[in-house]
């Protein structure tokens, strides 16, 4: 179903496409007449993803890759150039969640959140803008609201995607002048059914249950596939920035005005979060967390058939 705008016939690569957000921007840029270049890590859900297009109508193709790979930048370009010729538009959506009190983070886990969602944005942004100078391209940064306020359990993440987005608004102030159009996506909580594909540490159980409830319940979390059609019209129309989700943009605006305040507010809700406890666990998997969380299965089912739609790992029983 293809539709008359600016997008029409251009060449998207879209990283982490074979699930979730990154799925459903593939499947909207594709629905507005773009090739698509498809990229995550598994061959089994790319090659999902790639029928799912393909029954719309897309002219879609795939690489296997690991976006933290210093050779994939290449890598990708090449596929794209040998298969659909110059890439016009870039989205930088791959990333990872590890959620848990700071005490139980290691290092390394700041140093995979960086890899993932801001050496990985950076290098293939640096190796696509040849490509994306040529043609007037569109540079799609997907941060997140923890990228502009860092709340509790979420530091690896939040401190990433404040990279990312100091990076791509920077980077629109420099190349703007070149044609080449950078838009920073700014999304609060979507359902997507990303808590079960999140890593978990201190009690796992306990941070499952708070986080598949945030990402789940209609007034926290905002339905993805609406997100997915703002977030590819702000790129159509040049915009520099977009924040998704009234709760985000309410968070963002109360920041502004009342920065003490909301630094309160983040306070408390740090206090109500689980604790690590006696035997604190590390980096325990949102399908195996599932198991020991004791949260109603009502709460989170909007989060849980929207990651049987859109390709997220099951909840195990």
């Amino acid at each position: 179903m293809s539709r008359s705008n600016r997008f029409a016939g251009r060449t998207a690569l879209v990283t982490g496409s074979s699930r979730g957000l990154g799925l459903l921007l593939a499947r909207e840029l594709a629905d507005h007449g773009c090739r698509i270049m498809l990229c995550a890590r598994g061959t089994d859900g790319l090659a999902a993803a790639e029928e799912k297009l393909r029954q719309r109508g897309a002219d879609v193709a795939t690489q296997t890759c690991d976006i933290t790979s210093p050779d994939t930048p290449q890598l990708l370009l090449d596929a794209v150039h040998d298969r659909f010729g110059r890439l016009d538009i870039l989205v930088n959506n791959a990333g990872i969640i590890q959620v848990g009190p700071m005490t139980t983070f290691e290092e390394q886990d700041f140093r995979e959140a960086m890899e993932a969602m801001f050496f990985a944005p950076l290098r293939l942004a640096k190796a696509a803008l040849p490509d994306l100078r040529a043609g007037a391209g569109t540079l799609v940064s997907i941060s997140s609201i923890g990228g502009r306020i860092a709340a509790p359990h979420l530091l690896p993440y939040a401190a990433a995607k404040f990279a990312h987005a100091g990076f791509s608004e920077g980077l629109r102030a420099e190349i703007t002048q070149s044609g080449v159009s950078v838009t920073t996506v700014f999304p609060g909580l979507m359902r997507t059914g990303s808590h079960t594909a999140a890593r978990f540490s201190g009690r796992p159980g306990a941070e499952y249950s708070w986080f598949a409830a945030a990402a789940s319940l209609p007034l926290l979390s905002m339905d993805a596939e609406r997100a997915a059609r703002a977030i590819v019209r702000a790129a159509e129309r040049r915009r520099p920035e977009l924040v998704l989700t009234p709760a985000a943009k309410a968070a963002v605006r109360l920041k502004g005005l009342a920065p003490a305040t909301t630094a309160r507010l983040l306070s408390t809700a740090g206090r109500l979060l689980p604790t690590p406890g006696k035997q604190p666990l590390h980096n325990v998997t949102g399908t195996q967390a599932s198991r020991h969380s004791n949260l109603p299965g009502w709460i989170n089912a909007l989060g849980d058939k929207a990651g049987r739609r859109f390709g997220e790992p099951r909840t195990e029983s």
